[in-house]
Parts: C-alpha cells; structure tokens; sequence
C-alpha cells in the first residue's frame, strides 16, 4: 500500500524525496522545475560500452501522487467498495479512497506487526462489534501491541466511521499496529501505535450453493501464532490459493497430532450419523466469534429435535469425513454447506438441513438478535 508521510516543509526542502545530490550525475544548476513533466532519465550501459535505452521515471509533487493514486483506483475492476478509512496517523476519517493509506515505515506493513479483526454490518447495525473487540484487544495483547485507545474510545470510533461511510449493509475491519518509525525489526523505535479501520460494501451476490475442500499441504501456523489473529496470514493466503488452484473453495487445516483444526479463515463443523453438531475445539486455533455463537444458535435445534446433542471437542479426519454434513462458518462465509473434503463425498453430497437451518438462524439473528449482539449505528 503507498505511503502518505506527513511533510512538515516543502518539497524543496524534503530531503527524503532525493538522495543527496553530490550522489547524483548531474549539478543543481541542471535541475528543471518540479512540474507534472519532469523525469529522471536514466540510462543503462550495454556489454559493448554503449548507452541502452533510456527510461523516464517522474518526480512527482504530493498532489501529483494523491491524483494518479485516485486515477488508479479508477480503474480498479472490483466488487468490493471502500466507502470509509479512520486513521490515528492523521486522526481522524476520510471517504477518499485516494488517501486511504498507510505509511511505508509502519511496522504492520514491513514486519508484520499488527493485529485485526472485523464485524458485519447488517441493516444498520454491528453484528458481534464487542464480542469481536474483546478479540481483537486480546490479539493485541498477546502481540506486544500497547492500546492507544481505552476500549470504549476504540468502539466509538468504530461506530462513527461506519456512521461517516452510511453503509448499511457491509463490514467493517479495523488494525492495531506496532506504528510507523523505522525500518528495524523491533517496534522500539515507533513513535505511537496505531489504530486504523475500514468499512468496505461487497457487492458480490450471496451465494450458499454447496463447496468442495482440499486438506491443506501448507503448515497451519504454531498455536502461539494461530490463536491470535494477527496480519501475518501469508499462510493462510496460500491454504486459500492451493484450494482455488485444485478447483475448491477452501483448503482445511489439520493440527500436529493429525485432527481437524479450521479453514484459511473460518472454522469448520460436522453433523454426526448421530445428529450432533460437532465443532474442533479452539485450544491450538483462532476462536471464532461467529462459531461460538452458532453454538449458542444451535441450542434451538437441539430443543426442536433436529439435534441430538452439540459437542466441541478434538475430531478425526476419519470421523469428519463419514459425518452427514459438513460446513464451514465465518463473519464472511456466514455458514456454508461443504459437499466434498478431497475425493470423499460428505452425506449425500447435497446443502444439509441442518447447516441451513443454522444458516437461517444465524441470519435471523443478525437482522433481530437481541442488543448484546447487535450495536445500533447512528447514522
């Protein structure tokens, strides 16, 4: 992502835009006019001693940058919308998807130091805002990341940029970074943490047909690292596209001692012959809020006869494979029927009627949960 450093003087005067010009082949008196034409051209010795071809590479004035980075958006073929940014670096929030930025020297870009986490925004209201900050604080206890905010300072800047964006129907997903500073690999030398958030509108169509997964050849992460939910998800980046390149949906992690842990980024659960719903057990992965409280949802079906019995514990590839159904669940993928795990066939290879129906439970409590799960945005 470019970076927007905040300038304290001129451009004339920045000497972080040029390297010292005594480095430089040319005087100061051959320096043109920062104008929208002015290049550094740059030419290339051949093997035979001879200048290749020359290159043109612009200077450009910060208003220059903002204006090509707002072009380049222009272009951009995507179903997702950005419709607001908070930043703590400048304090406050924007709807300009041109300066929707973060500094290059922020170590949540170089090092990987940051946190995140997300809630749904449905009908004007937060799904799960706090049962996900409480997360997403632990997160950034658990990585050494000092809160800049108190908890209730964070929420309401939360709220006020979905507010700010008039989204109604979305998501929001906001960082804590170790902060901009430096270079080095500690986060000794960064001046503040900070806080950043987003809320994006998908415009890609619901879509709860029944998928197909692949176990994973990727390492799933340590449990130091998986229980946190860190911005290190090159992982899991690579469990997604190992499943897209094998014509899946998703790829499902297995832990060290051989059971079923979660997907790239949501957790998985079963419906036994014996019609439990079974869930691995959150010891050595990240505790997913949406699965937590579709175990809670599930009660309902439990009190109504379509379940036996839930149960969250250690699964077996074995015994998740001979289950009735399958599904994944996640704030993204909501709960989805999974069909096939490898070249198995999961129950009669249709969407199940439980998954569904913990799907339209999930969905009902989204549009009508009671006020601990759904925070009302003032717009």
């Amino acid at each position: 992502m470019a970076s927007l450093p905040t300038l304290t003087k001129p451009i004339s005067e920045t000497s972080f835009f040029l390297p010292k010009l005594s480095n430089l082949e040319f005087s100061r008196s051959k320096i043109r006019p920062l104008t929208r034409f002015n290049v550094f051209k740059n030419s290339n010795f051949s093997s035979d001693g001879q200048y290749g071809p020359t290159f043109d590479i612009p200077l450009l004035s910060c208003s220059e940058v903002i204006e090509r980075m707002r072009t380049s958006r222009e272009g951009h073929n995507t179903k997702q919308l950005y419709l607001a940014m908070y930043s703590s670096v400048f304090g406050g929030i924007t709807t300009d998807t041109a300066v929707m930025v973060i500094p290059m020297d922020d170590h949540m870009v170089h090092r990987g130091h940051g946190v995140f986490d997300t809630a749904a925004i449905m009908d004007g209201y937060l799904y799960e805002l706090d049962q996900h900050l409480d997360r997403f604080l632990g997160s950034a206890t658990m990585a050494k990341i000092q809160i800049p905010f108190d908890r209730e300072s964070i929420r309401r800047i939360l709220i006020r940029t979905v507010s700010v964006s008039k989204c109604r129907k979305g998501s929001l997903r906001y960082w804590l970074s170790a902060g901009p500073g430096d270079f080095q690999l500690s986060s000794s030398g960064c001046h503040q943490t900070t806080l950043y958030a987003i809320v994006i509108k998908d415009q890609s169509p619901p879509d709860h047909r029944g998928i197909r997964v692949v176990t994973s050849s990727i390492p799933i992460k340590p449990p130091q690292f998986a229980v946190m939910k860190s911005v290190n998800y090159l992982p899991n980046a690579l469990s997604k596209m190992e499943a897209e390149e094998n014509d899946a949906y998703a790829a499902i992690w297995l832990d060290g001692d051989g059971f079923v842990a979660e997907g790239p980024n949501m957790n998985v659960a079963f419906v036994t012959k014996e019609k439990e719903l079974l869930m691995p057990c959150f010891d050595n992965i990240l505790s997913g809020c949406t699965a937590k409280r579709v175990v809670v949802l599930a009660e309902n079906l439990v009190k109504e006869g379509k379940l036996r019995g839930i149960r969250v514990e250690h699964v077996s590839v074995e015994e998740a494979k001979r289950a009735d159904e399958m599904m994944l669940i996640g704030s993204g993928v909501l709960v989805r029927s999974v069909v096939q795990w490898d070249e198995d066939v999961i129950g009669n290879g249709r969407e199940g009627p439980v998954t569904q129906a913990l799907l339209n439970l999930l969905l009902e409590d989204m549009k009508s949960g009671p006020p601990t799960v759904r925070v009302p945005v003032p717009y």
